[in-house]
């Protein structure tokens, strides 16, 4: 039986154009930024929270690929020379080395298109349907991913408060990891006391998953990440070791390790698989 991962990747080039189908340069650009590497992590927290409520994979194959679509989007307009200005990405060259810039903001923004539009297929019921499109949407958008983005920027060389960092990265990090923890529940149709318990856990994630990535930044060999390691002190990023010195930072991620799965008591043992990437976002080393 394939692993979750394997699942997506089958599930994602299934929904993929092939290099086949013109325009050729813009399809083999979409099929270089989103197949063939990365964690995952948000195709299986959709996933592990459909767990949670009975919900198989097939039901979650369209949010799976959509999530996927949306960070992949996200990570080629986030290397452009306009913004983190990146080489490298997922241990390959990125979209506008391989291929151009222009091909690069184009993949991006069909990447986006077809990830609504997989939602929007999806075989659930119309208000499931609805509610899930305005989820995503709202989850990459000014009030969202596209937000923390901007707020990222502006931050270059600005020392931030905590509460202010958060904020960009509950938008620029958090906001599709929580998203993906919201699609399953809006299709089982959970109930509000549910609801609560996975944003909390989601909110928790998404800080995490962002302060292991600054610590990554500082510890680990581009090797290592796939991706340039070093650039957010080369690029006076705020950062939570640059806010709170490496060891706070470690500190801080800890205190987030030990209540996550505090969240998911109410959930007892469905909430394994969910407990488990909650694990791996912290201990992982790219």
């Amino acid at each position: 039986m394939p692993t979750e991962h394997e699942r997506i990747e089958r599930v994602l080039d299934g929904v993929l154009p092939p290099e086949s189908l013109a325009p050729q340069r813009l399809h083999r650009a979409m099929r270089h930024a989103t197949l063939d590497g990365g964690k995952r992590l948000r195709a299986r927290l959709v996933y592990a929270t459909g767990r949670l409520f009975g919900l198989s994979m097939t039901q979650l194959d369209s949010a799976a690929a959509a999530v996927e679509m949306i960070h992949a989007y996200s990570l080629i307009h986030d290397d452009l020379p306009a913004m983190d200005d990146d080489a490298l990405r997922r241990g390959k060259p990125t979209v506008h080395i391989a291929f151009d810039e222009a091909t690069a903001i184009l993949a991006g923004d069909a990447l986006q298109a077809l990830a609504y539009e997989t939602l929007a297929r999806a075989e659930w019921p119309d208000a499931a349907k609805l509610a899930a499109l305005q989820e995503l949407i709202s989850a990459s958008g000014s009030r969202g991913m596209c937000g923390g983005q901007q707020l990222d920027m502006d931050a270059g060389g600005i020392t931030l408060t905590l509460e202010d960092l958060q904020n960009v990265h509950a938008l620029k990090t958090g906001a599709l990891i929580k998203a993906a923890i919201r699609l399953p529940a809006i299709v089982a149709d959970a109930d509000s006391d549910a609801r609560a318990a996975l944003d909390a856990f989601a909110d928790d994630l998404g800080l995490a998953f962002q302060i292991q990535d600054d610590i990554l930044d500082v510890e680990a060999s581009t090797e290592q990440l796939g991706k340039s390691a070093g650039k957010d002190a080369a690029q006076a990023k705020a950062t939570y070791p640059a806010l709170l010195g490496l060891d706070g930072a470690k500190t801080l991620l800890s205190e987030l390790a030990e209540r996550m799965p505090q969240h998911l008591s109410e959930f007892g043992e469905r909430a394994e698989a969910l407990s488990a990437l909650a694990a791996f976002a912290v201990a992982r080393r790219n």
